[in-house]
């Protein structure tokens, strides 16, 4: 017997979309940005589906989620070198939910 995802439980991830996160996740950011370009290049073509159009638009949505996520640890990691009164660069540990000092 088959879940369907229509009436799975509410914050259950069905398996397929659960194993498509993985694969998101494992992406480099390069890679995910390069594959949300086409996807979004696909779109604006037209001409697709509508099951087609809804499933590469989910996965565009993950792969944009995935990149912004990326970016958001990058700019904490740059954050965190700060210049030393003496020259070269000091590590400071910055609060991931604020952005700010902890």
């Amino acid at each position: 017997m088959t879940a369907d995802p229509a009436t799975a439980a509410p914050g259950v991830t069905p398996p397929a979309e659960a194993a498509e996160d993985v694969a998101i996740a494992a992406l480099s950011f390069d890679d995910a940005f390069a594959e949300l370009r086409t996807a979004v290049a696909e779109l604006e073509a037209g001409g697709l589906s509508l099951e087609d159009t809804i499933a590469r638009t989910e996965r565009a949505v993950a792969l944009q989620r995935h990149c912004e996520r990326l970016l958001g640890q990058a700019e904490l990691r740059v954050r965190q070198l700060v210049n030393r009164p003496a020259g070269g660069l000091e590590v400071r540990e910055v609060a991931i939910d604020e952005g700010t000092e902890a």
